[in-house]
Parts: C-alpha cells; sequence; structure tokens
C-alpha cells in the first residue's frame, strides 16, 4: 500500500481513523481507532470460506499473498465481529463473523496479545 494511501486511514495517533469492515458482506470488524497500524510480513491463504480454510497441507501450498501492512489488536474483545478458523499448525486466521469469508487476518497461539487484520483484505469506511 501507498504512504498517501496509508494516510487517508491511519491517525496520527498510529490507530485507524475509518472503521474495518468485511469487504464481501460490509460487517464492522473494528471501530474506527480500536487497532494500531503495524507492519509486519505474514502470508495470508487465498480468501475462501470458512470451511476450506483449516485443511491439512493448506498452510505450505502457496497459494495466497504475502502481506506487510496490518491493523494490529491486542485484545480479542476488542473486535466488533471476527471469526476464527481450527488451528492451523500454530496459527488461527480471522475471518468475517457473519459471512465467514477469510482469512481477513492472522493470529498466531503463541502470542495472546497480537491480531493482526489485512489492509488489504477489508474496507474502511
Amino acid at each position: 500500500m501507498e504512504a498517501s494511501d496509508r494516510s487517508a486511514l491511519v491517525s496520527e495517533d498510529g490507530k485507524n481513523s475509518k472503521s474495518v469492515q468485511c469487504g464481501r458482506c460490509g460487517s464492522t470488524v473494528l471501530s474506527a481507532g480500536a487497532a494500531q497500524f503495524a507492519e509486519r510480513q505474514l502470508f495470508l491463504p487465498s480468501m475462501q470460506k470458512k470451511t476450506s480454510l483449516g485443511g491439512a497441507g493448506h498452510k505450505g501450498d502457496g497459494d495466497g499473498d504475502l502481506l506487510t501492512d496490518h491493523w494490529l489488536v491486542e485484545d480479542m474483545y476488542t473486535f466488533e465481529n471476527v471469526g476464527f478458523t481450527k488451528d492451523v499448525g500454530n496459527i488461527k486466521y480471522l475471518i468475517c463473523a457473519d459471512c465467514e469469508i477469510g482469512p481477513i487476518g492472522w493470529h498466531c497461539l503463541e502470542d495472546k496479545k497480537s491480531f493482526y487484520v489485512a489492509l488489504d483484505r477489508v474496507k474502511h469506511v
């Protein structure tokens, strides 16, 4: 994401200036000001329904994106609406709880305070 595009989404204190919504159904995932902008390279599988995400061997199949721009949430109760896939190794992928499309983000089970939502996988309103 270009820095100029990012400035419209990130407030001066580094938080999301707009609400974060599911790109498919429009359900609110995060309220404005709820998450911190973070740059971290994470691999997310291609977008699909939840039933396809938790399959064995999916993690290493290479079908997905290496994304860098994320909203970082430290407490899962900060989310307005989010679901989780079954464990894929030590990762749970974040999905929309309403339409179950995802992954929109990533959570490592070893780090209880880091939930990442990829800016490219959601819309901002």
